[in-house]
This record gives C-alpha cells, structure tokens and sequence, in this order.
C-alpha cells in the first residue's frame, strides 16, 4: 500500500472535497460518486483498515459505529421501514476497488436478488 493513502484517506482529511452526510469522532458518511440507487451513501472508518479479513478485535468497534451511523442515518431519510442494502466488497473477486474497508448503503428503490 502506498504511503500516500487511498482516496478515502484523503477524504477524512479533507483534502478532496466529498459530499458528506454524516460524520462524528470515527466514521464519515458520503454520498457515492457514482450513484446505483437514489441514496448511495458510503459509511467509512476514519482508521484505514484495508479489507473485511483486517477487522480484528482492536478496530471492530470502528466496524460498529459504522452500522450505527447507517441506523441514524436512515431512520433520518425516512428509509428504515422501506427497507435498504448494506454492502462491503472484499478484495478482487469481492470487486473491492479501494482498500480501506467501506458499507455502501443503498436505498430508495426495490433491491433486486441475486445482486450479481
């Protein structure tokens, strides 16, 4: 991994702009760029941890506070009772594209099964 950071780190610094929704002391909510719902929102720790297989018992309260962010976050919007998607890719076959672990949550339409 590059010493740089991925985009996502750069968000949490805010050194590239994103259009956040939510943020509090460990996770940071922001609309996806390239929307697959009417809310396409991705939920991120504010510690990179790289994949799904990185979350361990020192960061899982990070992994959490994510799902309590989408819970706020949707009773919010109008979309618990609706019924929404979370989901986190993991590595390539996963179709995991940034490497610092993120749930997208999808929302505002019926979900269709199987995904892909």
């Amino acid at each position: 991994m590059s010493d740089e950071g991925t985009i996502f780190d750069k968000i949490i610094s805010k050194e590239i702009p994103a259009d956040v929704i939510y943020e509090d002391d460990f996770v940071l909510g922001f609309k996806d760029i390239n929307p697959q719902a009417p809310v396409h929102v991705l939920f991120i720790p504010k510690v990179r941890i790289s994949t799904h297989n990185d979350i361990n018992t020192d960061n899982v309260d990070y992994v959490a506070k994510m799902h309590l962010a989408i819970n706020d976050y949707v009773k919010e919007i109008g979309e618990a009772e609706n019924g929404y998607r979370v989901v986190m890719n993991c590595n390539e076959n996963g179709q995991q594209t940034v490497y610092h672990i993120h749930m997208h949550l999808l929302a505002g339409r019926m979900m269709n099964w199987p995904p892909g």
